[in-house]
């Protein structure tokens, strides 16, 4: 019998993947703790690994140190879950019933921008500019996959002004904040999506999102 490839993966490394693929979870509660320094080191690499259209690497990762700091973000995320209560209408007030985010409460808070130089970049990019959010967005999902992996839970916070949390973190000229990303020990994992648990609404299936021509 010979070896197995060094490039391929058995059968227990590939459910490996798709176990960490299915049981991500978009996280709200957090239970403090810290994150091992190699651990959030690892993170970071992973997510560094992502893809980039055109080699461009168009991410910063700016992690919140100071409990000020982390504050002055907290509330720039309330005052837009105010004015997002506002533009649901009928549903605002179910709304601000639901846990949106932990930015109080995780353990490490790490904003993800797309960097200013990104315009220089026109390879892939000429007729598809947004792929530098998309590459960004690539890099993200590598750090949430990564952490599901090391039994660490993660939130992808969206509600906050971007120029308003670039200025407060004073970003680099042209840095556009599209994340806000809490990390750390969780007490447990959601079985399902929380807003499917609280039932907010429910994931379309795949038959509905797969066409042929």
């Amino acid at each position: 019998m010979t070896d197995r490839p060094t490039d391929r993966f058995d059968q227990d490394e590939r459910a490996a993947v798709y176990r960490v693929i299915a049981e991500r979870r978009d996280m709200r509660h957090f239970v403090g703790g810290a994150v091992d320094p190699a651990v959030l080191r690892r993170l970071l690499e992973s997510a560094n690994l992502a893809p980039s259209v055109g080699l461009m690497v168009p991410w910063r990762f700016v992690r919140v140190v100071s409990p000020a700091v982390r504050a002055a973000v907290a509330d720039l995320v309330d005052a837009e879950r105010e004015r997002t209560a506002e533009a649901l209408d009928e549903r605002g007030a179910e709304f601000l019933r639901l846990k949106v985010e932990g930015v109080r409460d995780c353990a490490e808070l790490i904003v993800v921008s797309i960097t200013g130089d990104r315009d220089r970049h026109v390879f892939g990019r000429r007729t598809m500019p947004h792929m530098d959010l998309a590459s960004v967005a690539c890099a993200i999902q590598n750090l949430w996959l990564a952490a599901r992996a090391e039994n660490l839970g993660m939130g992808w916070v969206s509600l906050f002004e971007p120029a308003e949390l670039a200025a407060l973190l004073d970003l680099p000229a042209g840095d556009e904040p599209v994340a806000v990303l809490c990390l750390g020990p969780v007490e447990r994992f959601y079985d399902r999506p929380m807003l499917v648990e609280q039932r907010w609404g429910d994931p379309r299936p795949l038959d509905e999102l797969v066409d042929e021509r």
